[in-house]
């Protein structure tokens, strides 16, 4: 394997940085265009079109989308099915989860100004979301617990899960994590055709207010283009990691953890800046020899060698300027005083501080989110949260004393934009 290795002393570093991150996140046409017809057929005939999909690309048999429903008691047997240790970690992830989103619940507040005039804010939840996850050999109960859980934690009434499950194959610890996360409704339905039901509503399906989740290209751009009759989390790219390390780590450990990222797929990214070059040198080695027992070792071979990067930088100074230009998904800080250091960054999806947090230990129990934003979309926005699942309505309530001096201000700006009814509206305040 070839991973690059390049320098910011290097006279070309700017222009091999910007490819190296280069990433077409254009919507293939071919794919719009079979999303587009899915979801306006779903629109118009609902159950019947969704049904003949989930047959078509999952091999299914039924005869009514209501066959594609699991019951509670099924989600309930799942969990119970489980091995004991495999059943207690997934609860211990869930607990964890669950207590750090509950420290971001918003409040409702308001002040009451000296003429009596009230303003503040009210804070309510979603009434239904709905929650996409990915099915057959692509399952993913961490996605199901980071996902559910701060929608519940935000007071969603309702929760809608959709898991397409290929030739029927069910995940039993995708169902189980459902049952842990108090999952209302789970449906065996995926593709474009689900991310349809769920925003338009069918006769079996209801409609959300906003469709959360990771999925494949169509699901992707499925959610572009529902995006407005509801609400989405985000279109996330391949996922990513930045690791800064001053050299005083196990070189293994380094690679391994650019292995994690590596192995989800083949566009994914994993980099490593760091001003002792003699250690890029030694994870060079780690990763040739580390590589060879990695059971997805062509995924992670595809990986690094496309859109990984050993980076010699100056000093870790620059590495936090470079990190922060990046922006990137996960950002492991293994270095001496990492909490410290963590001040020089400011664009991140997450932050792992210290040698002994792995980004892998964030992605399943930590307790922060793991659903991030990826391809430098972490300049201006921020990991999945409860506040995704809240909304903020203004509240205002003007004195008969506060419309004398609100009512002259504001009939002024009207006036001024040309708009007379708004003016004499605030004036009939006046006495």
């Amino acid at each position: 394997m070839k991973i690059r290795r390049f320098s910011t002393l290097d006279s070309d570093f700017q222009a091999n940085l910007k490819q190296l991150l280069a990433f077409e996140t254009a919507q293939d046409d071919n794919i719009d265009v079979v999303v587009a017809n899915i979801l306006k057929d779903v629109k118009r005939r609902g159950d019947a079109a969704v049904l003949e999909y989930t047959n078509r690309f999952d091999k299914t048999d039924a005869s009514q989308l209501g066959e594609l429903e699991i019951s509670q008691s099924e989600l309930v047997a799942a969990l119970e099915g489980l091995p004991a240790e495999q059943r207690a970690a997934l609860q211990a992830a869930a607990d964890r989860v669950k207590s750090y989103h509950e420290k971001q619940l918003m409040s409702s507040w308001s002040y009451t100004e000296a003429d009596g005039t009230l303003l503040g804010q009210q804070v309510t939840s979603l009434d239904r979301v709905g929650l996409y996850v990915p099915g057959g050999k692509a399952a993913y109960p961490s996605s199901v617990l980071m996902n559910a859980i701060p929608a519940k934690v935000a007071g969603v009434q309702e929760l809608i899960m959709v898991v397409p499950t290929p030739n029927g194959e069910k995940n039993q610890l995708v169902l189980a994590a459902a049952a842990v996360c108090g999952v209302d409704r789970v449906f065996c339905i995926g593709g474009a055709q689900a991310v349809g039901a769920l925003a338009y509503g069918t006769e079996t399906v209801p409609q959300v207010d906003k469709i959360v989740g990771p999925g494949n290209a169509y699901v992707a751009a499925a959610k572009r283009r529902v995006f407005g009759v509801v609400g989405i989390d985000m279109v996330a790219g391949p996922s990513e990691i930045l690791v800064i390390c001053d050299g005083k780590t196990d070189p293994d450990w380094i690679a391994m953890d650019l292995f994690s990222q590596a192995e989800h797929d083949e566009l994914a990214q994993s980099i490593l800046l760091s001003p002792d070059a003699a250690f890029l040198d030694q994870v060079a080695a780690s990763i040739q020899r580390l590589v060879e027992e990695m059971p997805r070792k062509d995924i992670i071979t595809t990986s690094l060698t496309d859109r990984g990067a050993l980076i010699h930088v100056r000093n870790l100074d620059e590495a936090a300027e470079i990190s922060n230009y990046i922006a990137p998904e996960h950002l492991e800080l293994s270095v001496e005083e990492p909490f410290a250091f963590s001040k020089k960054i400011k664009h991140a999806g997450a932050i792992f501080m210290g040698r002994d947090t792995c980004e892998a230990l964030g992605d399943y129990c930590a307790g922060p989110n793991h659903v991030l934003p990826t391809s430098r979309t972490a300049r201006f926005s921020s990991p999945l949260g409860v506040y995704d699942f809240q909304k903020r309505s203004s509240l205002i309530m003007v004195s008969s004393q506060g419309a004398q001096v609100l009512g002259k201000i504001a009939a002024t700006l009207a006036y001024g934009e040309g708009l007379q009814a708004h003016a004499r509206s605030a004036e009939y305040r006046l006495k």
